[in-house]
């Protein structure tokens, strides 16, 4: 059979006007054609779908049957064809996000998530919480659309757009010395002589290496006392008096009893946030939006 979608509405214009000639207007063809469309229909199909006589024209049991499926075929058809263009839209399908445990914390992500949520409703989303090293096999295998990170080396394949610049604070206990300063602005190498709280090296994150540097261009090797995998429970463990550390500023917006945070005097006292796509891949249009939401932040 070589039945086309125009032979279904030729027919469903028939069937609904019983008439070719009304049918044949609605559809804007001429009436011959359109009768002769209807009967290569039924010789494709086998079986009569429409009696017809000089006066009338109804269907046939097979016709009753056929018109319900040939508009099911439509409705198909064309609820496939509005699916495929709100996709195109970035109205609906999926997106996947890798972020860092610091990028709920940055206004220009979660409000931007919060302004995505609210205009695209039906674009499921799903976070998935990693370092950013981690992030860069999803990214180059496709199971990550974007990747939220702190400034990392990327094999070729991966191309960034810088989100942010974001300075870097101390962390200090309410009752340290340094608490008081004036101003709430300290200097790096204020903090030269004090026990730290800082990630496990094993846990590989990007800003292991970058607060490491920064300490190094000062001349400073931390005395590392503890050794966590979670920004958290850095906070935590400075709440309880073990140490000091450097966080992002973002990490502010987390309140714990007991905790500072302080300015840093220095000017390259910062960490850069990164979005982070595949370079040959396409970029779907969900994932496209909101990074444009992102960088207007």
């Amino acid at each position: 059979m070589n039945i086309e979608l125009r032979h279904l509405r030729y027919f469903i214009a028939v069937a609904e006007e019983l008439h070719f000639g009304r049918a044949a207007e609605k559809l804007r063809i001429s009436q011959p054609p359109l009768s002769q469309q209807i009967q290569l229909l039924e010789a494709q199909i086998g079986a009569r779908l429409l009696e017809r006589n000089n006066r009338t024209v109804r269907l046939t049991p097979a016709g009753t049957q056929f018109l319900k499926e040939a508009w099911a075929i439509i409705n198909q058809v064309n609820q496939a064809a509005e699916r495929a263009a709100r996709i195109q839209r970035g109205e609906i399908g999926e997106l996947n996000i890798g972020f860092t445990s610091s990028a709920p914390f940055i206004k220009a992500v979660s409000q931007s998530l919060l302004h995505f949520r609210q205009s695209y409703p039906e674009v499921h989303i799903q976070m998935q919480e990693t370092n950013t090293k981690q992030q860069i096999e999803p990214l180059l295998n496709g199971k990550l659309d974007l990747g939220v990170m702190r400034n990392n080396p990327l094999p070729d394949a991966l191309r960034h757009q810088l989100l942010l610049h974001e300075a870097m604070v101390a962390v200090v206990h309410e009752e340290h010395s340094l608490a008081s300063t004036p101003g709430k602005t300290i200097s790096i190498q204020q903090l030269a002589n004090e026990p730290f709280v800082f990630f496990a090296r094993e846990v590989g994150t990007a800003l292991y290496d970058e607060t490491l540097t920064l300490l190094k261009n000062y001349g400073i090797t931390p005395y590392i006392t503890q050794e966590v995998g979670e920004a958290m429970t850095i906070v935590g463990l400075v709440s309880s008096g073990l140490g000091v550390s450097l966080l992002p500023a973002s990490f502010m917006r987390i309140r714990v009893d007991g905790v500072k945070y302080l300015s840093l005097s220095e000017p390259d006292a910062i960490s850069e946030v990164w979005l982070v796509t595949h370079r040959n891949r396409p970029i779907n249009t969900a994932a496209q939006t909101l990074i444009s939401l992102m960088l207007r932040q």
